[in-house]
């Protein structure tokens, strides 16, 4: 007896525990129906009939039903539940959203004993135990029959998140850093994809067939080839340039087609100069013919 007037002694002398947002409270099915019953009524001396209070702790308090006190303890429940209200039954307003509910029994402890607080300067050690404390509340049903136990049925665990820590990431770029400082001699080298695509096309241009007529044809192989490799070296180089460069090598390409065309007209007339003395020869041939006959 000594010990429970001691525990309502210091509960009284402590400041009530208030809540600021909604909850459903839950009853006993006779306490449920008296409830409903005066909220239906609206009657006035309904906070003299029913109370709430709650303990320092925030998740246990006693509730008052005509005067009988009923143990409640505070529990999360799965998933957050919408309030509405209505006025006139056609049109609704959301007043708030609940996530917690007040279970009242009449079988529990009025006034738990108070969890001790560890000694331990850890910070894991602590958010550990609030963790283990915090699934203490944690109700697994909802708020209908057909939620029951629908925390573990239909929701998946969380996965824990895998990351480095920042003093990892420090501490390995600082290593970097020291073997970069204590390395002998360090070389880089930057390429771009537009230098290696344009040295690829002037290997390209080096062994292409016509450009090497060309050369054959001007008699100047080597000198050509080197005026041609610092025009593409001038157009790779040259950043700001690059619509007059443009306009250069397209005229450069002009002109290699027109000497294509020389050439190829060059080669027909030969072609057409060696059919003549082939056909000048076989007439003579004839004629010789013709006199080796006569004379026979």
């Amino acid at each position: 007896m000594t010990s429970t007037k001691q525990k309502t002694s210091r509960s009284k002398d402590d400041a009530p525990h208030e809540l600021e947002s909604q909850f459903i409270l839950r009853l006993p099915q006779e306490y449920a129906s008296t409830v409903r019953r005066m909220v239906q009524s609206g009657s006035v001396n309904t906070k003299d009939r029913l109370s709430v209070e709650l303990h320092p702790d925030g998740r246990h308090g006693i509730v008052r039903v005509d005067r009988v006190p009923l143990a409640a303890k505070l529990v999360d429940i799965p998933c957050v539940v919408e309030c509405l209200k209505t006025i006139d039954k056609k049109t609704c307003y959301k007043t708030a959203d609940i996530c917690q509910m007040l279970v009242c029994t009449l079988d529990g402890d009025l006034y738990p004993p108070l969890e001790e607080p560890t000694g331990t300067s850890d910070p894991k050690a602590s958010k550990k135990k609030d963790r283990d404390r915090e699934k203490k509340f944690i109700w697994n049903h909802g708020i209908t029959p057909p939620l029951k136990n629908v925390r573990k049925r239909r929701f998946r665990k969380t996965a824990k998140k895998k990351y480095i820590e920042s003093p990892d990431v420090e501490k390995e770029v600082k290593r970097l850093l020291s073997t970069d400082a204590e390395a002998v001699s360090v070389r880089w080298e930057v390429i771009a994809e537009d230098e290696s695509k344009e040295a690829e096309n002037l290997t390209g241009l080096d062994v292409s067939p016509g450009m090497s007529g060309i050369k054959q044809g001007r008699g100047s192989s080597a000198v050509e080839r080197e005026e041609l490799r610092q025009i593409f070296n001038d157009i790779s180089s040259s950043s700001d340039g690059e619509e007059e460069e443009g306009e250069r090598q397209e005229e450069e390409d002009l002109n290699i087609m027109e000497t294509e065309e020389e050439q190829r007209a060059g080669q027909d007339g030969q072609k057409g100069g060696t059919n003549q003395i082939v056909l000048e020869m076989q007439k003579q041939l004839e004629n010789l013919q013709k006199k080796l006959r006569e004379t026979q």
